[in-house]
């Protein structure tokens, strides 16, 4: 597999044009999505290479990273949007926290020290997401943040959460979310 790979980088990097684009992004925006091979970010949002930052991780949850990854995106190379995109049939939802904590411990000795995120509520976990960044002192341009479901089966991004929506209290969550 590794191999197939290298060559088709071979081949590609023949025609590469995109050696002149700048580290800032066109568009001035960070996307947060989950790592979802389902998802096509680039095509799904219409954007083409320079045009944001894609970060991604599994979930597509606001986790510290993601924090450090926004603060720097913003603080020194121009972004002042932020979009979050979770999705539906995450493999997120299919476990909790302790779930897989305590199977770490029993495979490991270990419990993971960093925080697993996983959840049930769709909406909620993209509310927390939002407000996670909302809240976050070190991030300067707050009031520019977007939260969107993305369907895995129609490739259609739902609204969960914009810059006019007020910060309304999120429900007490349940274990594991």
């Amino acid at each position: 597999m590794i191999d197939d790979l290298i060559a088709h980088n071979g081949e590609w990097a023949q025609d590469f044009a995109y050696g002149d684009l700048p580290t800032a992004p066109a568009r001035h925006l960070a996307v947060v999505v989950c790592m979802d091979s389902r998802i096509d970010v680039f095509a799904a949002l219409g954007l083409d290479l320079g045009e944001a930052h894609i970060i991604r991780n599994a979930g597509g949850i606001v986790t510290d990273d993601v924090i450090r990854s926004l603060v720097i995106s913003q603080r020194f190379l121009n972004t002042t949007g932020i979009v979050v995109i979770q999705h539906t049939r995450c493999g997120m939802q299919t476990f909790s926290d302790d779930q897989l904590a305590d199977a770490l411990d029993e495979e490991t000795g270990q419990r993971p020290t960093w925080k697993i995120g996983s959840f049930k509520d769709l909406d909620q976990s993209v509310k927390s997401s939002v407000r996670t960044i909302r809240h976050s002192p070190f991030i300067p341009h707050r009031d520019q943040v977007w939260g969107f479901v993305y369907d895995v089966e129609t490739g259609k991004l739902r609204r969960i959460i914009g810059p006019d929506d007020q910060d309304q209290p999120l429900r007490a969550a349940s274990a594991g979310e």
